[in-house]
């Protein structure tokens, strides 16, 4: 791409900005002044469902307001982007790990054999266990200063960030967040932003490779909204962006800038994916697949082959068979192999969280360590980074077309 964002031209003239710039690692040919991502216009926060926009601050009922001299001027039409997460517990403790770990293993997408049988297993033995021990993981990763999870802390930033780059496109266009499971509720994000007058939304699932367990169970949670509105907004949903040649470059941009700043020159790069039971993948999901794509695209960018850059899989649960390899036997493989300095990159996640702070840069790390290996390092995900932002930015400006 030589620095040069896609569709760059169209966006700026209808933002009437340049493109935001990159930060660290990104290619001279982006950089362009816009208004600065680090100070943000705020999203609005969760607020009351019950709570009515001011009479100046959104669109009527009939899409008008009158002004003070009586005359009836058009309002444009409100437009909210919505990024979702999967979610994260509102507390660092066995209770708040126990609700949010039940509505996450409840789901079907997720656990589509929801049996009576596991539903007793849930509750009776994986719960209480699991519970427990990731509530200590929580909390080693716990942001005291605001008492949330990273990840809550990281994908609010996000919305404020691009709320403050989509400023130029005018005041009705809103920008929110929410989390699949747990809090904020997609649902209630969606109650205010239609509260607020927004008749068209594009929901922005923050996952790079498709899954029914991630991307479509978003999907059904805006749908079970929508199906109890009487006088529904169009919706836009963003599609899974693993091969989106903008994504590519900034992944590869960000991981060059970091291994710049490493005091070591790793012997193998892993790209660490989420995990998924095999079964899954044998009747029909994507996932397995966009993950080869995502990193094959990933070595040429970086000019690798296979064996400096390799993919495998990570956090798998239970008995099944889950898509090998599975990251911690292999950085243990590697370490007994004389691989000495190793460096893990997880493309499938958009923002950091406890799988990436807590699993691979403590246990993995450790586990390499062990083995015999000497240097590790994991690469933080794009989060809120300028390179991170300019690429949501890129994905939201895309889809927002003929809206916008």
């Amino acid at each position: 791409m030589n620095g040069t964002p896609p569709n760059t031209e169209p966006v700026a003239e209808l933002t009437g900005a340049a493109p935001p710039a990159i930060g660290q690692g990104a290619s001279a040919g982006n950089q362009a002044a816009v208004p600065p991502i680090a100070e943000p216009v705020p999203v609005r926060e969760p607020a009351p469902l019950t709570a009515k926009p001011a009479a100046d601050s959104a669109p009527s009922e009939s899409g008008v307001a009158a002004g003070a001299t009586g005359v009836v001027a058009q309002e444009p039409t409100g437009v909210g982007v919505l990024l979702v997460n999967l979610g994260t517990p509102d507390a660092a403790t066995p209770a708040a790990v126990r609700r949010y770990l039940k509505e996450f293993l409840s789901d079907r997408r997720v656990i589509e054999n929801n049996s009576v049988w596991w539903k007793l297993l849930l509750n009776a033995v994986i719960l209480p266990i699991r519970s427990r021990r990731k509530a200590r993981d929580y909390r080693n990763i716990w942001n005291n200063g605001k008492n949330e999870s990273p990840f809550k802390t990281i994908t609010r930033s996000q919305a404020e960030k691009l709320a403050g780059i989509l400023e130029p496109l005018g005041k009705h266009v809103i920008v929110d967040w929410a989390m699949r499971y747990a809090s904020p509720s997609i649902a209630s994000r969606l109650q205010v932003l239609t509260t607020w007058g927004c008749e068209r939304i594009l929901i922005m699932p923050l996952y790079p490779q498709y899954s029914a367990a991630t991307t479509a169970t978003v999907c059904d949670e805006v749908y079970r909204f929508m199906m109890r509105q009487r006088r529904q907004p169009a919706l836009r949903i963003l599609p899974a962006y693993y091969d989106d040649p903008y994504y590519i470059e900034v992944l590869a941009s960000s991981l060059k800038a970091e291994l710049k700043n490493l005091p070591f020159t790793p012997d193998v790069i892993v790209a660490s994916y989420h995990g998924m039971p095999k079964d899954y993948v044998a009747k029909g999901d994507p996932y397995e697949s966009q993950c080869v794509r995502t990193t094959a695209l990933l070595r040429a960018q970086m000019g690798l082959d296979d064996t400096k850059l390799i993919m495998t899989f990570q956090s798998r649960f239970g008995r099944a068979k889950w898509l090998e390899p599975y990251t911690i036997n292999t950085v243990r493989a590697l370490a007994k192999k004389g691989v000495k300095n190793l460096v893990v990159v997880t493309p499938g996640f958009s923002a950091d969280c406890l799988e990436t702070l807590e699993e691979i840069a403590v246990d993995n790390a450790r586990a390499f360590k062990r083995a015999g290996g000497q240097n590790f390092a994991a690469i933080p995900c794009l989060n809120d980074s300028e390179a991170g932002m300019l690429m949501i930015w890129q994905l939201a400006m895309r889809e927002l077309k003929g809206w916008v």
